[in-house]
């Protein structure tokens, strides 16, 4: 079986499930460039399971959670039917220990997994588990854990972190909102800090500095501006914690949407 690449996204607004835009427009390429030779599974790191302590969801067949308010109801009626794998997250369990990762039935995919997924793998034919991210470690332990996590890549599993590596909601430009089309996109202008930070990091993952984009605090006030929670942050770090020193990176789309959230994308291999 070829071994599979790692992807992080940049996944944006909630509405980008509906949308048709040049975000989107990447991430189904992405899907089509698997061709025939789709993932076994995916093991998905998204922001918006973020925690204390380590999980995985390990029922046969995820919900769809829509963890959020104030979209059209639209977006609530959206469902994302991909089965789960129980036989990857006990795998997955196997790879962590002696860590503790509990085998969760409760949880499901939430938005920063199916919102992309919607477009990738349209078809929810790839089975999808979830990783919770541990909001008690530090930035160094979740880059160690996608090192350890990088053996799935050659049975099939696809790595896909999700997150935005600049996101703060609280100073996004809301005049320039997207609406139910794609015309608004790019009318709002990223201040110096977001635009910086986000090139600084896209340099380092170019370089294979990969130090750099864990001790992301030390660019300073842009980093604090940039990512005031790391939950969004940290999905990008299991994806280089799983790349091989020297392997071909690629950055399939890039952008600051609504002035504030990186749409950043990263593919290894």
């Amino acid at each position: 079986m070829a071994r599979m690449p790692a992807v992080f996204v940049g996944h944006g607004s909630p509405m980008n499930t509906l949308l048709q835009n040049p975000y989107t427009d990447a991430w189904a390429k992405l899907g089509k460039g698997f061709g025939a030779a789709k993932p076994k599974a995916i093991l998905a790191i998204s922001a918006h399971w973020y925690i204390n302590g380590t999980a995985v969801t390990a029922m046969s067949m995820p919900k769809t959670i829509h963890d959020f308010g104030g979209f059209p109801q639209e977006l609530f009626d959206y469902r994302y039917p991909a089965e789960g794998d129980p036989a990857l997250a006990a795998r997955v369990q196997k790879l962590l220990a002696p860590m503790d990762v509990g085998l969760d039935q409760g949880w499901g995919l939430d938005h920063g997994t199916w919102s992309v997924l919607a477009h990738v793998f349209p078809e929810a034919d790839v089975p999808v588990v979830q990783l919770s991210i541990d909001r008690t470690k530090p930035a160094a332990w979740h880059y160690d854990l996608g090192k350890r996590l990088a053996p799935l890549r050659d049975e099939g599993v696809l790595i896909f972190g999700s997150g935005d590596v600049v996101h703060n909601l609280r100073l996004i430009d809301r005049a320039a909102m997207m609406g139910p089309n794609s015309e608004k996109m790019g009318v709002a202008t990223a201040p110096a800090w977001a635009t910086g930070f986000n090139d600084h990091i896209r340099a380092a993952i170019a370089q294979g500095d990969d130090g750099a984009v864990i001790d992301f605090e030390t660019f300073g006030e842009a980093a604090r501006l940039s990512v005031p929670t790391p939950d969004h942050y940290l999905p990008l770090l299991y994806v280089l914690g799983a790349r091989d020193k020297g392997e071909a990176t690629s950055f399939p789309i890039d952008g600051i949407d609504l002035g504030t959230i990186s749409m950043m994308s990263v593919k290894v291999g």
